[in-house]
């Protein structure tokens, strides 16, 4: 199994522009992030993606870190036209899924296909994808169109089948957003959503997509407080959802990692907001914004990636890069057969 050759901290981050500045090289260069993310701000033309991401991992002494993008589809695709084709969001797939549920999967295992092609040319081998949260009526629109659909049985089979096309292209997956958003009735980029679902009725639908692929590699936690299983914490930062929910009745021994550190739905400073993701049992603190001042706070609270989450870590890294080998012009052609029935 591959190992991290230097002692990586457990923390993903961001960057400011579209090159790394002096001060995130020597950030990067001292403290060691595990993995990066890169966002819209990011990216404009190809070579420089290309660069960026090499520069990413040369400050990590050149070591295949983890570079993560939130490449859906829909509103949610961060590599546009004309670098990467504009891709439904997953509702459109799920509507095809419904009308005829193998062409459905096979749609969306060719889209992650597809993702991974793009992503995989510029470096990018972390696609946070799939969405597996079950919207119900009435939720905040944050999750929406992002979602299969509105039960557990199409999220979850659709899920299955996004999640193989990445990996077919030797790009990692990472569901997300576990123990489930789709009940939140606040955005929690902006504000924390309390869910009072009893835990039986989450277990039956909520749950169910994030059990059926627990054996994958990464996840993503929710933002979200369940009051009836802890009433306090947001699961990202809950010790008993983290190990009774997500490890426990869900079985996921993946890495796990946090939403955003920085997103609202979370209180205190982004230091306080860090320590407590670390203490509830994370694997590994995101911090997406690129702010300086941010990471320095993130830094200051991230341990290093140990024991189990080391070996979780490993596991992620030692899965890179392996390809099926298919042929992008038959897989594009495929999809757009496929894309023009939806």
């Amino acid at each position: 199994m591959t190992k991290i050759h230097t002692p990586a901290k457990a923390m993903i981050l961001g960057c400011s522009g579209t090159a790394l500045t002096a001060d995130e090289k020597a950030l990067y260069r001292d403290e060691q992030p595990w993995g990066f993310i890169v966002f819209a701000r990011n990216l404009n033309e190809p070579a420089q993606i290309s660069d960026l991401v090499a520069e990413m991992r040369e400050t990590v002494g050149g070591r295949n870190a983890p570079v993560l993008i939130d490449q859906e589809g829909g509103r949610v695709q961060r590599i546009r036209e004309p670098m990467a084709p504009r891709y439904p969001a997953a509702a459109v797939l799920g509507e095809l899924y419904r009308r005829d549920k193998a062409l459905g999967l096979r749609a969306a295992w060719l889209m992650s296909r597809l993702h991974a092609f793009d992503l995989l040319r510029f470096g990018i081998n972390v696609d946070c994808l799939p969405v597996l949260d079950v919207p119900v009526e009435g939720a905040n629109n944050v999750i929406g169109d992002r979602a299969y659909g509105n039960d557990p049985v199409t999220v979850g089979e659709m899920g299955e089948a996004a999640a193989a096309g990445l990996k077919a292209g030797g790009v990692m997956p990472v569901m997300k957003h576990v123990p489930g958003h789709g009940r939140g009735m606040a955005d929690s980029h902006l504000e924390l959503p309390v869910v009072t679902t009893p835990r039986a009725e989450l277990e039956a639908h909520d749950f169910p997509p994030f059990r059926r692929l627990r054996g994958e590699l990464m996840a993503m936690s929710a933002h979200v407080v369940y009051s009836d299983i802890d009433p306090d914490h947001p699961a990202s930062t809950s010790r008993k959802v983290i190990d009774e929910i997500i490890r426990g009745s869900i079985g996921f021994d993946g890495l796990l990692m946090s939403d955003d550190v920085s997103m609202n739905a979370l209180k205190g400073t982004i230091g306080e907001r860090a320590a407590a993701i670390a203490a509830g049992g994370c694997d590994v603190i995101l911090h997406c914004n690129g702010v300086m001042e941010e990471m320095r706070a993130v830094v200051g609270e991230a341990p290093l990636l140990e024991g189990r989450a080391r070996e979780r870590a490993d596991a992620v890294e030692a899965a890179f890069g392996a390809d099926d080998g298919a042929d992008e012009v038959a897989i594009r052609a495929e999809f757009d057969g496929l894309r023009a029935t939806a």
